[in-house]
């Protein structure tokens, strides 16, 4: 009984202490993930108040956040979409992954971390956060504008790479030999292709079949058919965040749209579960000694996703004022680098603290370089046309002109917006 009474005061304060900080990070427009990492450092070994009768239950909770993250994420998108992501973006993909994925992977070679945490940090580096970057958007009234498809683009192609990096990253983790991780690539391989057919040819029956009147069994049947689904890939050694993400792909229409409605709620709680828990297992301790480096790569790879929203908005005919609003709005990392910190730190536990840094860091630069993109793009034309004979150009706009607008479908009511379609 006392075991219990300690369980549910902990949850209790837990569920309650998340709520409050949720609400003051809408309050002064920040995102909560930063601040979830912050309480959970705060909770856990070493901190300020630790939990210890709720860990397991968190440590639970934090497994179905992950995979509530992942499928309402593929609920976002149609196969159709995603194929015709791949075939107008794929040179973006190519040099997002070449200038941000790198430096991750250098940073734990000269750090002497081994080859399985070099492979674990470049994609911490690589990926952006979908939840800051569409709440940005939100905030600074971005969601029409012509460079917007382009971001989108951006996050839909690593959304996709996950499918074949995730399964990667779990088998080297495992320690499998050469023969036994080529194997697991190629079921994962061949099962995210087989649901990507499915989904482009049957997609409406697997929506009839899956489909329901009462809210209540639609609920119960996506629900169960996510975790089943994501157990027997866990099982294979495929990722269960990666079948989570394929059972939203595969889902569609109307029964796409009354799945997100329903399990919304859900995926918020436990997202923030999730965020939580990796604060949890991260020693506060441990993250002075790493904060000078992942200050560094925090710099570099603000510097590098620059360049790549630069390049991807030029290769799509946008003026330079949007081609550096695309690179900064791309700058923050959050949700899927934690999730990949949190699958290596069992194996390479040095992750976790500068993973921790890392986030942090880049939440607050990527808000900083949204906002301050537009004014200094302004403020770089007018040094640049500020020459013997010419008047100086006036104040930045507030709002960009009618023609760097474009109409995007971007959800702006989501407070944990997943990455929007196109």
């Amino acid at each position: 009984m006392h075991d219990t009474s300690a369980l549910l005061i902990e949850l209790g304060a837990l569920i309650l202490a998340l709520g409050l900080i949720g609400r003051f990070a809408g309050r002064v427009g920040l995102s909560p993930i930063p601040l979830y990492l912050l309480a959970g450092l705060a909770f856990g070994q070493g901190g300020v108040l630790p939990l210890d009768a709720s860990e397991s239950f968190t440590a639970v909770g934090a497994e179905i956040g992950v995979i509530l993250l992942l499928l309402l994420l593929g609920l976002e998108y149609s196969a159709s979409e995603l194929v015709t992501s791949l075939r107008t973006q794929y040179p973006s993909g190519a040099v997002d992954f070449a200038l941000n994925a790198l430096p991750g992977a250098g940073a734990a070679v000269l750090l002497g971390w081994g080859p399985v945490a070099a492979v674990a940090l470049a994609g911490i580096t690589w990926i952006s956060s979908s939840g800051v970057v569409a709440k940005v958007l939100t905030d600074l009234g971005r969601l029409g504008n012509r460079e917007t498809p382009v971001v989108l683009g951006l996050l839909v192609l690593e959304d996709l790479s996950m499918a074949v990096y995730l399964p990667l990253l779990t088998v080297l983790l495992a320690g499998a030999s050469f023969a036994g991780g080529s194997i697991t690539l190629l079921v994962a391989l061949a099962t995210a292709a087989t649901v990507l057919y499915l989904a482009l040819h049957h997609g409406r029956l697997i929506s009839r079949a899956v489909s329901s009147g009462n809210p209540e069994m639609l609920l119960l049947v996506v629900l169960g058919l996510t975790v089943l689904v994501a157990g027997v890939a866990q099982r294979l050694q495929v990722s269960a965040a990666v079948g989570a993400f394929l059972v939203g792909i595969a889902l569609s229409g109307e029964v796409a749209e009354g799945a997100r409605t329903l399990l919304a709620p859900l995926r918020d709680l436990f997202a923030a579960v999730f965020f939580v828990f990796f604060g949890l297992s991260t020693d506060p301790a441990a993250i002075p000694p790493v904060l000078l480096p992942a200050l560094l790569l925090a710099a570099v790879t603000t510097t590098t996703k620059i360049l790549t929203g630069w390049y991807a908005a030029r290769r799509a005919g946008i003026a330079s004022r949007g081609r550096l609003r695309a690179g900064g709005t791309l700058v923050a990392r959050g949700e899927f680098s934690i999730v990949i910190a949190g699958l290596a730190t069992a194996t390479e536990p040095r992750i976790g603290p500068i993973a921790t840094a890392y986030v942090l860091l880049t939440v607050v630069l990527g808000t900083l370089t949204a906002r301050w993109a537009d004014p200094a793009a302004h403020h770089l034309r007018a040094a640049l046309r500020c020459r013997p004979g010419r008047t100086p150009p006036g104040p930045p706009p507030t709002a960009p002109p009618e023609d760097e607008r474009a109409v995007s479908r971007l959800p702006s009511d989501d407070p944990w917006p997943t990455r929007g379609t196109m």
